[in-house]
């Protein structure tokens, strides 16, 4: 065998090394959480950057938003704490929407690795707290002021030293200071495991640090990107979705040019900012638009910043997709998990029709909140707690779509038992919306059904962060649109998609997510797929 295979064996096993080390450090933080968002749902990333804040490699457990919004925020860390005024044991930290993943409720820590006394690596983790204070995730703020505490990037631990100010501030900030806090040490806990693990394998392979090696995988995951791109054919593609937003609705405007040095997403002719709190900060639009991409243009590719570096993500500022600080952003989610359909549609001529159908594609994800100091007249403990469930999946070339899964998030639902555990709530209905799914050839994937009381018949309140409710997923290459969403008081009356309302005592709130849209002419549907979904009771 040559020396340059054996080069190349030797690369694949350092490779298959850091997944390792990068998977442990998100199951360190899945396993240590104290937020349901993050301990049932995984709504998190982990990944492991070199000295320059080039992202490596990122763990399998997580979310595209977090993945690829993290991967942007390590380079604003380095801006305000260079790699050499670093020292063994800080971790860094903050939440700030523009210079993380796009809310105040997604804290992202960051942990220099040291080796020799010098900086080797570092390792970034980011995970979604349940409650950052103010008017609580939501919709409804007008400034991202009013949607909780913000912290700028700034230190967590100092040399080891816990910066107990900024713990005082956060406990005395938020509804559930333990859970709060709790979940930053997880974040520290993580990212230590990680640069454990990392120091031991650059150890066992005699390795001074990562640079080197980490040159290397960003140049081949580069160069194998544009080789994937140079297959497809040169152009320019457009696309637009229309969506409920707040109160009015919004358009998404896409245009897609593959060119022979990469490809660039513009979306210059977007919506303007919204007054509400579903805006976008450019980062997270990054995030979703390039995994829209990275969907159908060299997925085997790992996702690094070589990779992600020739997909070029563009918004006008002043968009609702690259809102400026203070605009309230809290619910960016309900748009920014839109873009990977928007940007699907773009490529579906040059892909050769090779892509899904619109699917409900934003999660649907209640805020529910009660008890005394949140609901009038009430005496029971307060609480908070945030839920995620999905809609449907457009049908897919071949294949229908998937049943409530949420995809572009990938995020799990929260099980029934998990939510009446953790807050006063029966969660009397959990099924399968028959007939929800578009028609086609491939039927979009169904919704579910949901059907929520406070367990001693009190009054409580949900936060909605609800699209798909006025512009159900259209369906491609004949297929039908799937069906839209619905949320409303069992025997009353609509409530609205967005914002705050109180379910009275007594009542029940029913919510009813999107199914995804159909591909192809229904006409053409496998009779026997057709007596499936009837025995399934999916019709």
């Amino acid at each position: 065998m040559n020396t340059s295979s054996l080069d190349r064996i030797h690369a694949q096993i350092l490779w298959d090394r850091l997944l390792a080390v990068v998977e442990e450090q998100a199951q360190t933080l899945v396993r240590t959480a104290f937020s349901t968002t993050v301990r049932e749902a995984g709504d998190i990333s982990a990944g492991v950057f070199d000295t320059r804040g080039r992202m490596l490699a990122q763990a399998v457990t997580g979310t595209p938003g977090h993945v690829n919004a993290m991967a942007a925020s390590v380079g604003f860390f380095l801006q305000r704490f260079p790699v050499d005024t670093l020292h063994p044991e800080d971790v860094l930290l903050t939440n700030d929407p523009w210079h993380g993943t796009g809310h105040l409720n997604d804290f992202t820590v960051v942990t220099p690795v040291f080796r020799a006394e010098r900086v080797v690596a570092l390792f970034a983790a980011t995970s979604h707290i349940a409650d950052v204070g103010g008017l609580g995730f939501g919709p409804d703020g007008r400034q991202v002021y009013e949607e909780g505490l913000n912290i700028p990037i700034g230190y967590l631990y100092r040399a080891g030293e816990s910066n107990d100010v900024l713990l005082e501030i956060l406990r005395a900030n938020v509804r559930d200071p333990r859970a709060a806090e709790g979940d930053l040490h997880s974040l520290t806990a993580c990212n230590r495991a990680g640069a454990e693990r990392l120091v031991e394998t650059l150890d066992e392979f005699g390795m001074d640090g990562l640079d080197e090696a980490g040159g290397v995988i960003v140049r081949n995951s580069r160069a194998a990107m544009l080789e994937e791109i140079r297959k497809l054919p040169r152009g320019r593609w457009t696309n637009a979705m229309r969506i409920d937003g707040y109160d009015e609705p919004v358009d998404l405007v896409c245009a897609l040019t593959i060119g022979e040095d990469g490809i660039d997403v513009d979306f210059n002719g977007t919506s303007p900012v919204c007054g509400h709190g579903i805006n976008v900060p450019l980062t997270y639009t990054q995030a979703y638009a390039s995994f829209g991409v990275r969907c159908v243009v060299g997925n085997d590719i790992p996702n690094n910043a070589g990779s992600l570096e020739v997909v070029r993500v563009t918004a006008p500022a002043g968009c609702i997709l690259n809102a400026p600080r203070p605009a309230a952003v809290s619910a960016r989610h309900a748009i920014g998990q839109m873009l990977p359909d928007v940007v699907l549609g773009c490529l579906e001529e040059p892909l050769g029709g090779r892509v899904p159908a619109e699917g409900a594609s934003c999660l649907f994800g209640p805020v529910f909140l009660g008890g005394r100091g949140l609901i009038a007249g009430s005496a029971g403990e307060p609480f908070v707690i945030n839920a995620f469930y999905a809609g449907g999946t457009g049908g897919r070339p071949g294949k229908d779509g998937l049943d409530c899964t949420a995809f572009p998030s990938g995020v799990r639902s929260t099980p029934v038992e998990i939510t009446e555990n953790a807050a006063p709530l029966v969660i009397w209905r959990k099924e399968y919306r028959p007939g929800s799914g578009g028609a086609g050839e491939y039927r979009g994937g169904v919704g579910q059904v949901m059907e929520f009381a406070h367990r001693d018949g009190e009054a409580f309140a949900v936060s909605k962060m609800f699209d798909r409710v006025q512009h159900p997923p259209r369906g491609r290459q004949g297929g039908e649109p799937g069906t839209p969403a619905r949320v409303y008081i069992k025997d009353g009356p609509p409530l609205r998609g967005m914002g705050r309302e109180t379910i009275p005592a007594g009542g029940r709130m029913v919510l009813e997510t999107a199914g995804g849209g159909g591909r192809g002419n229904p006409q053409d549907r496998d009779p026997e797929a057709i007596a499936q979904d009837r025995k399934k009771g999916l019709l």
